[in-house]
C-alpha cells in the first residue's frame, strides 16, 4: 500500500509492480509517532531507513546551546534516511515536526531488494540526489531572498511536493504546521512570520489558515520566492500549476 501510493512516479522514480511489492515485503513495521519525537540522533548506528506516510519531518544540527537549524523538512513520500543506509551513521538527528506514520525498512531486508533488483539502486540514487538538489535550494532561499521571497519559496517548493504526493491539487494543501515552524523553517522570527503571512495574504498571493495553504496566485507568488520546480524533477507538479 505504502509504496504502491507514494514511489510510483514519486521524483521521477517509476517502480514495476514486482519492485514495488518487493518494497512493500520489506517494511518491518508501521509506526505512528507522535509529533515532535525524535527518530535519529547524530552519530548513533542507523540500520533501518524510514519512509514518511503522513506527516511532516525535519533533519536539523543543534549548536552548542541546544539550538536547532534545520536542514531539511521532509513530506509524505520520502525516504527520510534513505542517506543513511550507504553511511550507516548520520552528522543530524531527525525528528517529527507533526504526528507522522512511518514505515521501517530494515537495511539488511534493502540490500536484499536491491540484490533481486539491481535497477532500484539507480532509483532510490535518483532520490537521494533530488534531496540533494532540494538542499542547495534551501541555501539559495536561506542566503539570498528577503523574508516575503523566503516564505513564497518554500509555500511553492511544498506545494509542488504535495502535488508529487497526490497531497495537494496545485492550489490547496494541508501544512499542519504552526507559524513557528514556518518562522524556524524560513530562518525568520515568529512575529515577522506573522507579518510576511499577512503581506502574502493582503497581495493577492496566498493564505495559511488553519493548517490548509491556499495558493491564489500560484504565478506571481512562484515569481515572488523565484521558484522554478525544476530541480524537483517533478512533471507532476509542473503538470498541475500549469492546468490552472
Amino acid at each position: 500500500m505504502f509504496t504502491q501510493r507514494f514511489l510510483k512516479d514519486k521524483r521521477g522514480v517509476n517502480l514495476a509492480p514486482s519492485e514495488r511489492a518487493a518494497l512493500e515485503n520489506a517494511i518491518s513495521d508501521v509506526r505512528q509517532v507522535p509529533a515532535r519525537t525524535i527518530l535519529l540522533r547524530a552519530g548513533q548506528p542507523v540500520n533501518a531507513s524510514t519512509l514518511l506516510v503522513e506527516g511532516i519531518m525535519s533533519r536539523y544540527i543543534d549548536d552548542r546551546n541546544g539550538l536547532r537549524q534545520l536542514v531539511a523538512v521532509h513530506v509524505p513520500g520520502d525516504f527520510v534516511d534513505l542517506h543513511a543506509f550507504p553511511l550507516k551513521v548520520l552528522e543530524h538527528d531527525v525528528a517529527t515536526m507533526t504526528a507522522s506514520t512511518v514505515a521501517i525498512i530494515p537495511h539488511a531486508a534493502l540490500e536484499d531488494v536491491l540484490s533481486e533488483f539491481p535497477a532500484m539502486n539507480r532509483k532510490l540514487w535518483f532520490a537521494t540526489l533530488i534531496d540533494a538538489a532540494i538542499h542547495r535550494a534551501w541555501l539559495f532561499r536561506m542566503g539570498r531572498l528577503d523574508a516575503v521571497g523566503k516564505v513564497a519559496h518554500f509555500l511553492c517548493e511544498t506545494n509542488a511536493r504535495m502535488v508529487s504526493a497526490g497531497l495537494s491539487d496545485g492550489r490547496r494543501f494541508a501544512l499542519d504546521l504552526t507559524q513557528a515552524d514556518l518562522a524556524e523553517i524560513c530562518g525568520l522570527t515568529t512575529v515577522h512570520i506573522n507579518r510576511v503571512l499577512r503581506q502574502l495574504r493582503d497581495e493577492g498571493l496566498c493564505v495559511f489558515r488553519a493548517s490548509v495553504v491556499e495558493l491564489l496566485d500560484p504565478e506571481r507568488l512562484s515569481r515572488r520566492g523565484q521558484f522554478d520546480d525544476g530541480y524537483l524533477y517533478n512533471e507532476r507538479a509542473a503538470s498541475a500549476v500549469s492546468m490552472l
